[in-house]
């Protein structure tokens, strides 16, 4: 009788599990970096994935073996339409040493964002606003972090096809508590442009949702190997091999499953240019299953979780591996599209 090893190397990491479904389309994030900037910013944004293109670029960083040198790049287009603050939020720590919320500020939605249930519902209303600003003003040292509620403008992209924005909680870094409330209420109502928020050169985290695969079996989920197909299996090859564990080594079983539209964080993603001179990248006949760029936009070296049109939050970095020191020098961008039409 052949010997049956009685360990194996686990497969997946633990770290990811539960691999389930995101709950929602536009995650937000779970912790935010503490900046050290003497005047307060928002610490994230939100923009559109439209699409990848490639550059010619001069290698800027430290010890790099082509430093100095003309590289090649991939990069991703994220189209960034403005984000218009309705509220702000301060939070407090409460019995449980976690933060919670003490009070909010909320405006009158703008004329220009559609009427939502989520503004609707918090009903408006000039007394209730006027007595949240004094609590607000009245609490500041309770207040541990502020933090900005905005809505995204999908109108201002046709591809997207939707009119419905996103409503999103981004913190106020930098400064005081005391200068970031009057920053925070100097935005309400106001566009708030990506140019004010984020910086070429700068280190971003990428926080979305990865292409969606759905109900998948152990082979691809987990990479399990494939039992040989000749012999010694009745009931079919791409399955494990038994689904409990061998005797004194206890381990967790491949099953199908949920395969992508998992929340997933990109790491110190580099922004390479912002710019709303939309001729310099946009292909003949625009991005593939996306269109032109029409606004201000972010060109991130390498690729983006995702897929196109779809939403992302850029978080300013909660673990940076280095600090850029300048502008990357772009030489050349290719607006060749897939059909091969373009310059």
């Amino acid at each position: 009788m052949g010997h049956r090893k009685l360990s194996s190397p686990r497969r997946g990491s633990s770290g990811l599990r539960p691999r389930k479904r995101s709950r929602e389309l536009l995650p937000s994030p779970k912790s935010w970096p503490s900046v050290e900037i003497n005047s307060p910013i928002p610490l994230g944004f939100v923009g559109y994935k439209a699409g990848m293109t490639h550059i010619f670029a001069i290698d800027d960083r430290p010890s790099s073996p082509t430093q100095g040198k003309e590289i090649f790049v991939p990069v991703t287009i994220v189209e960034t339409p403005p984000l218009i603050p309705l509220a702000i939020r301060g939070y407090g720590m409460d019995g449980k040493g976690e933060l919670q919320a003490i009070t909010e500020y909320w405006i009158s939605p703008p004329k220009e964002l559609p009427l939502l249930r989520k503004i609707n519902s918090f009903r408006y209303n000039e007394s209730r606003s006027k007595q949240a600003l004094d609590q607000l003003s009245s609490n500041l040292s309770k207040i541990l972090a502020l933090r900005i509620v905005a809505a995204t403008q999908p109108r201002a992209i046709p591809a997207l096809g939707k009119k419905k924005p996103e409503i999103v909680e981004i913190q106020i870094g930098g400064g005081d508590i005391k200068s970031q409330l009057e920053y925070g209420l100097n935005l309400l109502g106001k566009p708030l442009e990506v140019k004010d928020v984020l910086k070429e050169g700068q280190l971003i985290d990428i926080i979305g949702v990865s292409k969606g695969k759905g109900f998948q079996g152990a082979i691809k989920r987990f990479g399990v190997m494939e039992l040989p197909r000749w012999h010694k299996h009745r009931k079919g090859s791409r399955k494990v091999g038994t689904r409990g564990p061998s005797p004194g080594t206890p381990s967790y079983t491949p099953q199908p499953g949920q395969l992508g539209y998992f929340r997933r964080t990109e790491f110190n993603k580099r922004i390479l240019k912002i710019s709303n001179e939309v001729s310099e990248i946009n292909p003949r006949g625009g991005f593939v299953n996306y269109g032109l760029v029409r606004g201000w936009y972010l060109m991130i070296e390498g690729s983006v979780i995702g897929t196109k049109r779809r939403p992302i939050f850029m978080r300013y970095p909660i673990r940076p591996t280095w600090q850029p020191k300048s502008v990357p020098q772009i030489t050349y961008v290719s607006t060749l599209s897939k059909q091969g039409v373009g310059a």
